[in-house]
């Protein structure tokens, strides 16, 4: 009878002990439920700090100027009596483009000359009596004097007939004539654009901030939207003596040689000016900084044990230097070698497990190009 008590007691024990043994176990499985459900992990992008050559540049908008360049017209009105030239000719300095209608004109010079002429015979002859007493120095005055005249009236009479014919004043190539045979044209009407394409300016317009730091002779690339890919090199001829005093802008100019005649006046360029020496720095994607008012901060995923998929981050404030296209340079706060998060910061905290996925990261650029997919 006790034998049998004692082994009913030792099994409702042992029901017991397991019952409560499966609460425990149960309370430790959903505490760490609940612990995953609070902080899950989270699906980030990562990039590895690496130390890279940094050439410290101003970025400005420049604009693109022939160095010779003007819309040519005539300062005389009348009707047009001839072309010399098509659009997009390339001519040289001197080069006759353009004549009007000037027969008057010619007809009135051959009559002054024809006096002058008269003039200067005379003046030849009375200088000749002069000499035997025959007229007096007064007659040979008059006389020099009629002739300087004359003469005087022929050259404003060519210039009247050269004010009706366009000659190109520089080497270039012409742009797309505006007018036509028989066209009457008003005096400073715009026949045609002539640019000389070999050589030309960038302007741009830089903040104060940045004369400490320029010099003519800086080295200077340019990209334009009309030859993705393709820089264009050139550098600072002319830095201006005065700042605009409403934008505290300072204008600055460039020179580019353009033989290829790729380049056009008026071209929008994105430019670069290279300042100081070369530097070693570490450098990241931009997306890699969180930018906050009280400083800029980024999260380094801990290496963990190998193999391991789920690891934590670490937040660490950063101190930032100069932007390169998508890459910024990093001075203080990451060191090379960092694993750090380039997407998905939005959740992360200090400690936040996470799950790196880069299958899905595009690469950074130093001159990110747009285009259209």
């Amino acid at each position: 009878m006790i034998k049998r008590m004692t082994i009913m007691l030792l099994a409702t024990g042992t029901v017991l002990g397991g019952l409560y043994g499966f609460q425990v176990f149960k309370a430790g499985m959903i505490q760490k439920v609940m612990a995953s459900i609070s902080n899950p992990p989270q699906t980030v992008s990562t990039t590895v700090a690496n130390v890279t050559d940094w050439q410290a540049k101003i970025e400005a908008v420049g604009t693109v100027k022939a160095a010779n360049g003007a819309d040519l017209a005539l300062q005389a009105s009348g009707i047009v009596e001839d072309i010399s030239f098509k659009s997009g000719d390339t001519v040289a300095a001197g080069q006759t483009l353009l004549r009007l209608i000037a027969h008057e004109d010619v007809a009135k010079l051959a009559s002054l000359q024809a006096t002058a002429e008269n003039y200067r015979i005379t003046f030849d002859r009375d200088r000749g009596q002069l000499q035997i007493k025959a007229v007096s120095q007064a007659t040979v005055d008059a006389d020099e004097a009629n002739l300087k005249n004359a003469r005087a009236l022929v050259d404003q009479q060519q210039a009247v007939i050269d004010q009706k014919t366009l000659r190109a004043p520089f080497a270039g190539r012409l742009g797309i004539r505006s007018v036509d045979l028989g066209q009457y044209l008003n005096a400073g009407t715009t026949i045609v654009t002539l640019q000389s394409l070999d050589l030309l300016y960038v302007d741009m317009y830089l903040p104060q901030q940045t004369i400490s730091q320029l010099k003519s002779g800086q080295a200077i690339a340019m990209t334009v939207d009309a030859y993705p890919g393709k820089t264009f090199s050139g550098q600072v001829s002319a830095i201006s003596p005065k700042v605009d005093s409403s934008s505290r802008n300072v204008l600055v100019r460039a020179t580019m040689d353009n033989t290829d005649g790729l380049l056009l006046p008026g071209m929008f360029g994105r430019v670069e000016i290279a300042t100081g020496s070369s530097m070693k720095l570490v450098t990241l994607p931009q997306t890699a900084i969180v930018y906050n008012p009280y400083g800029s901060i980024a999260f380094i995923v801990d290496k963990g044990a190998e193999g391991q998929q789920q690891r934590a981050v670490r937040q660490t404030f950063v101190k930032t230097g100069s932007v390169r296209g998508d890459n910024v340079a990093i001075t203080d706060g990451i060191k090379p070698g960092d694993e750090v998060v380039v997407a998905g910061q939005i959740k992360l905290r200090n400690g936040t497990p996470v799950v790196v996925d880069n299958s899905h990261v595009p690469a950074a650029q130093d001159s990110p190009v747009i285009t259209d997919q």
